[in-house]
């Protein structure tokens, strides 16, 4: 993989940005917004049920990187900076991992060799266009099945059938398993050591959300090793608590200034200009609400992430386990019982006294979608929510869900936040 110096990377995503047509750029004089600011202007690339990429299993490697490519130019033309790209959707990997099969959504059969590299790629690809690359895991899901018949022979849900829940027509790794805590950082590590990722990014899934009628099926576990906590609810929080810690301190021992205790061949080859790696979370907006805690928002949202989630993500920032999160505020401004306008100050809020970025992740497929309220039909909204943004510091960008709306655009809400508020080049945040 070429790599390029920490100046050089600078330069090149100004560079692209800036030569956007009609663009202008913080050296030409770009408005005030742009010039000398960095923020996170993002998009998720997601990957499960070949939801953006590729857009069908079975392409030619060829057409599937003529695909790939085609995202990060649309990212490029829309002056983003950071792209997140979901490269474990489903317990499977994007690129050849000594842990996990190869994803279905690359050939159509799950272990299957695509014969390239896709996040070897990636990475390439947004490195030479000035882009940040976030490769995005989602920790606990194995399949959108509950067949474990259906994974390859060698899977390690079948190998250890033991670690696997069936759960409202899923199936998931069991988080209260330490050795499933450990396999599944293993697995995420291997990306991190051997690739020039920028950035480790988690979703909003955790313990699955609620399915009226079901239970999660962790009892076992629960006997063994919830003895020392008040209730299962307080257990299960400690146990993705754990997951986030000790994840975001094995990132920044295998990627952070000075560390690495095994070095990729990346490393090996230029270690002068390495960069570290960022950990970020974007979990549902809704820690809890005010009704249920004086410390919640206020919002009457009919899920929780603390009580219903077991994902207490309002600690994970003031513990400062990771480095950014990006709350998925899916709602227009004056929603009634989730408004982003009360949303935005709650979570500016929630950094505050932090070395925790703050960037607030969009809806932007629900931008002109039938069915959704008003406030979706019309483009200006996301505007909108730019610049309500811009009254509060503590937030430093935005991500854009997802990847193939960026591109189509169908209602021209992309198009408009990018007149509005992105007139030039910016680069993302610094790590702190």
């Amino acid at each position: 993989m070429r790599r390029i110096t920490r100046r050089a990377f600078a330069m090149a995503a100004l560079t692209a940005a800036a030569a956007v047509p009609g663009g202008g750029s913080a050296a030409a004089g770009g408005r005030g917004a742009d010039t000398g600011r960095r923020e996170f202007r993002g998009m998720w690339l997601a990957t499960v049920a070949n939801r953006d990429w590729p857009s069908k299993p079975g392409l030619p490697a060829a057409r599937q990187q003529a695909e790939l490519l085609g995202h990060l130019d649309a990212a490029v033309a829309r002056r983003l900076n950071t792209v997140v790209f979901q490269v474990r959707p489903t317990a499977d990997a994007l690129w050849p991992s000594p842990y996990e099969p190869w994803s279905e959504y690359l050939t159509g059969v799950q272990g299957r060799d695509p014969g390239w590299d896709p996040l070897g790629f990636a990475v390439r690809e947004a490195h030479r266009r000035g882009l940040e690359l976030h490769a995005w895991f989602n920790p606990y899901r194995i399949a959108n099945h509950t067949d474990p018949a259906r994974l390859v022979p060698t899977h390690p849900a079948r190998l250890h059938p033991e670690w696997a829940v069936p759960y409202g027509g899923k199936l998931y790794y069991n988080p209260g398993l330490p050795e499933v805590r450990a396999f599944v950082q293993d697995a995420i590590l291997d990306a991190v050591e051997r690739y020039d990722i920028d950035g480790v990014h988690f979703d909003d899934y955790f313990y699955p959300y609620p399915v009226a009628g079901q239970t999660f099926d962790d009892d076992a576990a629960y006997e063994e090793y919830g003895g020392d906590f008040e209730d299962r609810a307080a257990w299960r929080r400690d146990n993705i608590d754990l997951l986030v810690r000790e994840t975001g301190e094995r990132v920044r021992d295998a990627r952070g200034p000075g560390g690495g205790r095994r070095v990729g061949r990346w490393r090996r080859r230029d270690r002068k200009h390495h960069r570290p790696v960022r950990f970020g979370i974007s979990p549902f907006a809704i820690w809890r609400n005010r009704a249920t805690d004086a410390s919640g928002s206020d919002t009457q949202a009919g899920v929780q992430t603390y009580d219903d989630l077991y994902a207490d993500t309002r600690k994970w920032v003031r513990e400062e386990w990771i480095d950014y999160i990006v709350p998925q505020v899916y709602w227009n401004i004056g929603f009634p019982a989730a408004d982003y306008a009360k949303l935005l100050p709650w979570w500016s809020e929630t950094v505050t006294g932090t070395r925790v970025h703050l960037c607030i992740g969009e809806a932007l497929y629900k931008a002109g979608a039938p069915g959704q309220p008003p406030a979706w039909q019309d483009p200006a909204e996301l505007s909108r929510h730019l610049t309500l943004a811009r009254g509060f510091p503590r937030v430093r960008g935005h991500v854009f869900f997802s990847a193939k709306e960026v591109a189509e655009d169908r209602t021209g809400a992309m198009a408009r936040v990018v007149a509005d508020h992105y007139h030039g080049p910016a680069l993302p945040p610094r790590p702190v």
